[in-house]
């Protein structure tokens, strides 16, 4: 199981960040949910950015380019194997930025992974 990161996480059900916490919790994936509201999903208190947590693998973003360079030194400080960029998410500086500290950026939409087994 994949150790995942929910950057943008939401408590809206209609939001696809919700959506992914809890297929990823479904599909027993352990999740983090980092996001600017209080709330929980999927059973999983949102945080702040700031503690950085070992052994993570996947940080998945919900949230737009310019929102997201808020969020690089927490990024590289958490130093995932892979940042799946969603749609809408897609950000060609922080792609390099991630390439050049050796993390795999990959623009994927993280539910159709989850559906389709390559998560």
């Amino acid at each position: 199981m994949k150790r995942t990161l929910i950057i943008g996480a939401s408590t809206n059900p209609m939001r696809y960040a919700y959506k992914a916490a809890n297929m990823l919790k479904g599909k027993g994936h352990e999740i983090i949910n980092i996001g600017i509201k209080k709330g929980a999903v999927a059973g999983v208190d949102i945080e702040l950015p700031g503690k950085i947590y070992d052994d993570v693998h996947t940080i998945t973003l919900y949230i737009g380019p310019p929102l997201q360079k808020d969020y690089y030194d927490y990024i590289l400080k958490t130093n995932p194997k892979r940042v799946v960029f969603n749609p809408g998410t897609e950000n060609d500086e922080l792609e390099l930025l991630l390439k050049e500290n050796g993390i795999e950026a990959e623009e994927a939409c993280t539910l159709v992974m989850l559906a389709t087994g390559q998560y």
